[in-house]
């Protein structure tokens, strides 16, 4: 996928204001509309342009996209990085143009901001204000313990000279237990103001996890490795394994090799039907470091007679 430069396709610098950036596309779509234009790729330019009038035009995507821009420079082989919008707060307003027209670089970027609330938002009477998504990052170990905490998610808006900026929005969260990747946690009354004093909307917290060196959870169930001594997963042993919420003995079975999963049922992200953990066994062989742990490679090479390709001759 290439990375796109929506300012170099408006003609705008990166500190435009939002008039500036109406003005360069109103310019723009009067010189490529397919209706008028005689230009012979008018047609793909107006999309262009519409996409990119899309993001900077909205002071949420512009915001957003402004955080990945940096370092990266049209028609650049990119990948965004995962979790690259957590800790934004989007109110989930759709971008003009029909976004089916838009480029997978978009899609990408935009396609899920707002997608749980967006349906939300209107009750019939007075007007109720706009709910509001953002997506959080918590470690493992809050999710086992549950935990409470202070959030501070960026809010873009547009100040007085028409340029985008970010507005802290600071609150207490209570994280509760068990919660899963993907979960929605619904803060009432701190979405989106009402213009007319009616019911604030609501804020909706997507959860997910942060990366751990040592762990990965899919669904419900964690998976962890388990490093052990040659001679423990041959010979059989008792070992201390520590878990996100605290420590285990674990019984290595005899005749182990390495690969091997050992599971804990309902160890696993402790839900109401609590998923499991696999302890997947990694065997370390110790250094040959010194003479004697040298001579006891030697001996094990010549007593042993172990061919470890064995089964893959023919």
């Amino acid at each position: 996928m290439e990375f796109k430069d929506y300012y170099q396709i408006l003609g705008v610098e990166r500190d435009a204001t939002a008039e500036t950036i109406k003005k360069a596309f109103r310019k723009l779509a009067r010189k490529y509309h397919p209706d008028v234009s005689k230009e012979p790729d008018a047609e793909a330019r107006m999309k262009e342009l519409n996409e990119a009038n899309a993001v900077l035009s909205d002071p949420e995507k512009r915001v957003a996209y402004d955080q990945l821009k940096s370092g990266h420079h049209a028609g650049q082989e990119f990948q965004p990085p995962p979790n690259w919008d957590a800790g934004f707060e989007f109110s989930g307003r759709g971008a003009p143009g029909s976004q089916a027209e838009f480029s997978d670089f978009f899609s990408e970027l935009f396609g899920r901001n707002g997608a749980q609330s967006a349906a939300r938002g209107r009750t019939s009477g007075r007007q109720r204000g706009e709910d509001h998504h953002a997506k959080v990052l918590l470690d493992l170990v809050d999710v086992y313990r549950g935990t409470s905490r202070k959030l501070n998610l960026q809010v873009p808006a547009v100040d007085p000279q028409g340029r985008v900026t970010l507005v802290d929005h600071v609150l207490d969260v209570r994280i509760p237990k068990g919660v899963r990747e993907g979960q929605l946690i619904r803060l009432t009354g701190q979405g989106g103001a009402a213009d007319d004093g009616g019911t604030p909307g609501d804020l909706y917290l997507e959860v997910h996890f942060q990366p751990h060196a040592r762990y990965r959870i899919e669904g419900l169930d964690v998976y962890a490795s388990l490093p052990v001594a040659p001679w423990e997963a041959m010979l059989g042993a008792s070992v201390n394994a520590p878990l996100p919420d605290g420590t285990v003995e674990v019984r290595i079975p005899a005749g182990s090799q390495a690969g091997r999963k050992l599971r804990l049922r309902g160890r696993g992200i402790p839900a109401a039907q609590a998923g499991d953990l696999y302890l997947v066994l990694e065997i370390v062989l110790p250094a040959a470091s010194t003479d004697r742990a040298r001579e006891l490679y030697e001996t094990m090479a010549r007593e042993l007679a172990f061919n470890p390709r064995q089964a893959l001759e023919g």
